[in-house]
């Protein structure tokens, strides 16, 4: 062979492993900072969780209280929803928004309303219901705002925004109105805590095998401690940086918050996002870019139904993806905002950003495995060094960001079930880290949606619904 064949040839292999190694160190840098920014972010809200001081319980007469129960084919749980309600909060409003269901929903309001004088039907009709939660909320500002007084003095007035299938804890009107919370007139909405009232069922699926009724326990169980757990630690950082959160259930915001959303150009009557599938969230966004306080209490929770069907869940996580990735275009908002410190407008991005990286993270996946086997077809000398220098340094950070993780199990043994053993604790921690790698599913399946224009809005079906084989897992408008 020539020389300056052989030399040209060595020269093209050198280029090859020079860029194969500089996507590799990319690939290994993009990584590392991932779990940085993790790691940060678990730091701090597990500092902000273990030093949590609870507050003292307010006078909850000084409000009204109108708690919103949004409804869409809701025959399953709706009438144990509104008793237990009554039961909680005996002195509020129950509005319940029938979004046009198909099923006995509307039969079972009316029959409650026949003898409690207190609940409330918001009555709506396609096409202008199934097109979203918030739309629904709209309706039921639109009929509360229409039957108060006119000489009602709306900063007293709260409206809460409860799940078909939520049950407030005792005395949770109480803790909502705190001296943390709402009695402080510069707080606009309140996020109360969330469980799984479900998680302790030894059969959530009767009838079905030790397997089936195992993976649903776990699946249930993983639920509670991310929201009571994961999550809380979440919020209670948000707390300090300025960033609450709204969720789904669970939320109360002072009618006035409301009714400066509604000032502004184009929003007459619509203080929720419309569309939105992340409605909830979005209206927090909302309240915070017009200078209201938004806070978190744990002192008391709401309950929920945890989801014991994978398919159910995975098509409510999708819808809870999209939505955060719809949220992107609050970036400059939020950034250009004066009520947001440097550290809330942080906190704001990283969860923005949260499906955006789990997504890249899947691209880069089999990207980094395809540059690993090319090189160990053409260059294994390299190749075996390269990952000789940088595999320890791969699997220390996987082993650390696997801890943060663990630790939730154990917080969640503390907190809930302080009767059970260490090794209990461990368990749940080693489940809540496998359990976090369906993010990387919703996610990539949230953007496939987003790639393919579909913006529908899924409702998830309850436990209690009887599915017949080959119906759709959720109604989608």
């Amino acid at each position: 062979m020539p020389d300056a064949l052989h030399d040209w040839i060595v020269l093209r292999q050198d280029a090859v492993v020079w860029f194969a190694g500089l996507v590799s160190l990319a690939l290994v840098g993009y990584m590392a900072f991932v779990f940085g920014r993790f790691l940060l972010y678990w730091a701090g809200s597990r500092h902000a969780f273990r030093h949590n001081r609870p507050a003292e319980p307010g006078d909850p007469a000084a409000f009204q209280w109108h708690l919103v129960i949004p409804c869409r084919d809701e025959e399953a749980v709706v009438t144990q929803t509104l008793a237990g309600l009554r039961a909680s909060a005996p002195e509020a409003h129950l509005w319940v928004i029938d979004d046009d269901s198909e099923d006995a929903t509307r039969d079972l309001v009316l029959a409650a309303a026949a003898h409690d004088d207190l609940v409330h039907l918001v009555q709506r009709r396609r096409p202008h219901a199934r097109i979203g939660k918030g739309a629904a909320l709209n309706a039921a500002y639109r009929e509360i705002t229409a039957w108060l007084p006119e000489d009602t003095d709306r900063s007293r007035v709260v409206i809460g925004v409860v799940d078909a299938d939520g049950r407030l804890d005792p005395g949770t009107l109480p803790q909502v109105c705190n001296d943390k919370a709402l009695s402080r007139p510069d707080t606009g909405a309140v996020q109360i805590g969330v469980r799984m009232r479900n998680a302790d069922d030894e059969l959530p699926l009767p009838g079905r095998g030790r397997a089936a009724n195992a993976f649903a326990r776990a699946l249930v169980r993983m639920q509670d401690v991310e929201f009571q757990a994961n999550n809380a630690g979440m919020q209670l950082l948000r707390r300090r940086t300025g960033s609450v959160g709204l969720g789904g259930n669970g939320q109360f915001v002072r009618l006035t918050a409301l009714d400066s959303l509604t000032a502004e150009e184009g929003r007459a009557g619509r203080p929720w996002p419309e569309r939105a599938l992340l409605e909830d969230y979005e209206s927090g966004l909302d309240l915070r870019l017009a200078g209201w306080r938004l806070t978190h209490v744990t002192e008391t929770q709401v309950s929920q139904e945890g989801l014991i069907s994978l398919r159910r869940f995975l098509t409510q996580r999708t819808r809870w993806a999209q939505g955060n990735m719809q949220c992107l275009r609050y970036t400059g908002r939020v950034l250009r905002s004066p009520f947001y410190t440097w550290s809330g407008k942080a906190e704001v991005l990283y969860t923005f950003l949260q499906p955006v990286v789990c997504v890249l993270l899947v691209l880069l996946f089999p990207l980094s495995l395809g540059i690993t086997a090319a090189g160990l077809v053409l260059f294994p000398a390299e190749t075996a060094d390269f990952h000789v220098r940088f595999g320890p340094w791969m699997l220390l950070a996987f082993a650390v960001a696997t801890l943060p993780m663990v630790f939730w199990g154990f917080a969640y043994r503390r907190l809930v079930h302080p009767d059970r053993g260490r090794l209990t604790g461990l368990l749940w921690g080693v489940l809540i880290w496998l359990y976090a790698y369906h993010l990387f599913v919703v996610a990539t399946r949230a953007a496939a949606r987003m790639l393919l224009g579909r913006n529908g809005w899924a409702k998830t079906r309850r436990n209690a619904e009887k599915v017949a084989l080959g119906s759709p897992t959720a109604l989608e408008s």
